[in-house]
């Protein structure tokens, strides 16, 4: 008998926000094993059955009320507007804390957005990291003082309890969620029918002064795609700035700005990325490993995988390579899991 998919359920809150409230639906669904079968199951539940208002011009019909969460493996919670005591008291209605009282022992726990502030309320985040949208990151620490709330980041993993920042940034901590569960394939498949990118950071900032480049002005789009060709190969900032006619002054600024972390860090991520596959996808020797995704040697290599992902190069491939991406649930990081690799 195969065992059940994973179950997700999404809480629907008055005032919700739809992007949001789509992206677990969206990112979720489409995780796959390697026969296609749906790896996770999605639904959504409310306060009660029936409409819930959102902040757009329609409401949303709900199936299911808060005794479904009694199921979830994991529970998300998105965005709203209308949060009442947990945006402006700290403190749970009544209604939300029976609604939660559902949960059982041991469920995953991720918010996207202000859907933090339902999390915190009722003390799921004391003593944890967490993140929500820059915009309200302030307000968030006051109200909660004991989270230990990171502004810049674009979402936090804390093994079973996970939050993103703003809009957006939900897809990448869901995509994140997919690929600690099956791998990189299986999330890597599930972005591309998605058509986002496959991968940014937890710890890649929230602001990016330039996501989109000035007319007429030179990026860094030319150098990081001359990189991801050469991964495998030694790589300096200057060879870097070069491709694109820059001082390495000026191209380490620039890069910055439209990436949100340093060349230094986007590279480590490419190839802790590119190590990943090899892992999951090949038998080769962990030296080889090292070699064909840049880190040179078996004892860089388990470094720097350590430190992206929590756990070692042969652990990782123990996990996913029995099924080609779709295995087992990837072993939890002790801590947060929100950079992708050291600074430089």
């Amino acid at each position: 008998m195969e065992p059940s998919p994973h179950r997700v359920v999404v809480l629907a809150l008055p005032g919700l926000l739809p992007f949001e409230l789509g992206i677990p639906h969206r990112i979720f669904g489409r995780a796959k094993d390697p026969a296609g079968r749906p790896l996770y199951e999605i639904l959504t539940c409310g306060l009660a059955p029936g409409p819930v208002p959102t902040d757009a011009d329609f409401d949303i019909h709900v199936a299911y009320g808060p005794e479904l969460l009694a199921t979830a493996d994991t529970m998300v919670v998105p965005a709203s507007y209308e949060l009442g005591p947990a945006h402006e008291e700290g403190r749970l209605t009544d209604e939300l804390a029976a609604a939660l009282a559902h949960l059982r022992p041991g469920t995953r726990l991720v918010s996207i957005c202000t859907g933090g502030y339902v999390l915190a309320a009722a003390g799921y985040l004391d003593g944890r990291p967490a993140t929500t949208h820059w915009a309200s990151a302030d307000h968030f620490q006051r109200l909660y003082p004991a989270v230990r709330v990171d502004p810049d980041v674009l979402y936090t993993d804390d093994g079973d309890v996970l939050t993103s920042a703003g809009v957006a940034a939900g897809i990448d901590l869901c995509l994140h969620i997919v690929r600690r569960d099956h791998g990189a394939a299986v999330a890597n498949e599930a972005a591309r029918r998605t058509v986002v990118p496959p991968h940014r950071e937890g710890g890649q900032a929230q602001f990016v002064e330039r996501p989109m480049p000035e007319p007429q002005l030179a990026t860094t789009t030319a150098a990081r795609a001359w990189v991801l060709d050469r991964l495998h190969e030694p790589l300096r900032l200057t060879d870097m700035a070069r491709q694109e006619a820059m001082s390495v002054r000026t191209f380490t600024r620039r890069f910055r700005e439209e990436a949100g972390i340093s060349p230094g860090q986007w590279i480590t991520g490419r190839r802790v990325e590119r190590a990943r596959q090899l892992l999951e996808q090949t038998e080769l020797s962990m030296e080889r490993v090292a070699r064909e995704s840049g880190f040179g040697t078996a004892q860089s290599l388990r470094k720097h995988v350590q430190a992206a992902l929590g756990v070692s190069p042969t652990a990782y491939r123990r996990t996913f390579r029995a099924t080609g991406g779709g295995g087992g649930t990837m072993p939890s990081p002790d801590g947060p899991s929100v950079a992708a690799g050291p600074a430089h």
